[in-house]
């Protein structure tokens, strides 16, 4: 009798899971609490896969053998409750994936800049010429490419929800940008938690794997004094340190590898901020390990396009810049932002808090800004934390309402910036629902 697969979640991840699933002829069924997307059930369709949605029926979960999750349920759900008192096995879509593939994986994550440095060296890499996939939290299904449309190499953004359920994948090559607070909510309000999730990157690396990783990083470095990676450790800082393998020298950004070093003018880099210095740096350590020529690199590394929702100018209007960075949806992203402004700021920040500790941009918010706008349905953290510290503060009940507000803040010189620190689904669909939103509002200003 064929091994019985149940797959939870029908999005993207799911859908692709099952897929190959059902290629390597296992019993596969689809169960989705919500609604299914129509072109995921086009697909599931095709394959004749059968599926639920609007629901999670138990008969036809708990006989599972193995259950694949979407990163987007969380453990404590109810239906994962009782899987997990029987001990049925549940994993996520790219361990499933890499069960059934021998390419080679470059794998990123971090708690701010892995979409970027993921869009960046997938941008290198296929600019070079190489057969490669994008994969995990952007681009297509892992488990829909390995079945239907392999390549010789995966570049895989990878959140903590992912790698909670991965355990026997291995990673060629690991990034690991930042640790700071994120997604407290789905770990207990435990930072240790989520740390551990960020750190199973390096999990079953050898000597012959790669790590990259921020050298700076407090937590990081915290970590790494008590887990001792086996992989061949690179390092990248903002100066040179010993040990560093990337870093920038008198406006030169430098690559240090055993078969030589990378230089580039850090003026010619494509993406600007100290943030983007250290994804800029983790992508070219990738990429020279990959065997990228300099010359490739350096023209990649000029020509990036950026990443939409993430530090992205929309338009400037009567003297004023408006930047969409809706990704931005906790305080470590919005630090960042704020940190790469050299102008006055109007500030929409707000949405659903996911136990935030706004003492993070507090200097910076008195330092940059001299308006908040706080775009939420429950404002009232905010308050309690920004009321005596800036004069100028209104709420917004809509994106229309807020870029209004902030078109009547803003002077001449200033920019507005949505850099919200929280995620988005009190009012919208999604982060990217919500910088859509923000760049419409700002065309009709």
């Amino acid at each position: 009798m064929s091994k019985r697969i149940v797959i939870l979640g029908a999005g993207e991840s799911g859908a692709g899971a099952a897929v190959l699933a059902k290629a390597k002829g296992f019993e596969v069924f689809v169960s989705d609490k919500s609604s299914i997307k129509p072109k995921y059930k086009e697909l599931l369709d095709r394959h004749a896969i059968a599926w639920e949605e609007g629901q999670h029926t138990e008969a036809d979960i708990l006989n599972a053998d193995e259950i694949i999750k979407s990163p987007g349920i969380p453990d404590k759900a109810p239906i994962i409750q009782a899987l997990k008192r029987q001990g049925t096995p549940i994993i996520s879509e790219i361990e499933f994936a890499g069960r059934y593939t021998s390419s080679k994986m470059i794998c990123i994550t971090g708690s701010n800049g892995k979409t970027t440095t993921t869009m960046l060296t997938y941008h290198i890499l296929k600019q070079a010429g190489l057969d490669v996939g994008l994969a995990g939290n952007v681009g297509n299904s892992l488990a829909l490419q390995v079945a239907e449309d392999p390549h010789a190499v995966y570049v895989i953004e990878l959140s903590s929800f992912q790698l909670d359920n991965m355990y026997d994948f291995k990673a060629d090559i690991a990034i690991l940008l930042n640790i700071t607070p994120d997604h407290l909510d789905r770990y207990n309000y435990e930072m240790q938690n989520y740390v551990d999730a960020k750190l199973r990157i390096v999990q079953n690396q050898t000597k012959a794997d790669a790590f990259i990783y921020w050298k700076d990083d407090p937590i990081v470095a915290r970590e790494l004094e008590k887990h001792h990676p086996q992989a061949t450790c690179y390092p990248f800082a903002e100066t040179h340190e010993a040990g560093v393998k990337g870093y920038t020298e008198n406006k030169e950004v430098m690559i240090e590898m055993e078969n030589g070093t990378f230089t580039m003018d850090q003026d010619l880099l494509a993406l600007s901020g100290t943030h983007n210095l250290y994804n800029s740096l983790a992508a070219a350590i990738a990429s020279k390990l990959m065997g990228i020529r300099d010359e490739q690199l350096r023209a990649s590394l000029s020509d990036f396009a950026g990443v939409e929702h993430r530090l992205e100018k929309v338009l400037r209007i009567r003297g004023v810049e408006y930047i969409n960075d809706s990704k931005a949806t906790n305080v470590n992203s919005c630090w960042y932002a704020l940190q790469s402004m050299t102008t006055p700021v109007v500030l929409i920040l707000g949405g659903t808090d996911k136990g935030n500790d706004y003492t993070e941009i507090e200097a910076l918010v008195k330092q940059k800004v001299h308006a908040l706008i706080f775009l939420g349905v429950d404002n009232t953290k905010l308050h309690a934390f920004f009321d005596d510290k800036i004069a100028d503060i209104a709420d917004a009940r809509s994106m229309e309402e807020a870029v209004n507000l902030a078109y009547q803040k803003a002077n001449k010189g200033d920019t507005v910036l949505l850099s919200p620190c929280c995620a988005s689904f009190d009012l919208f669909k999604s982060y990217e629902d919500r910088g859509e939103q923000f760049k419409k509002c700002v065309r009709n200003l």
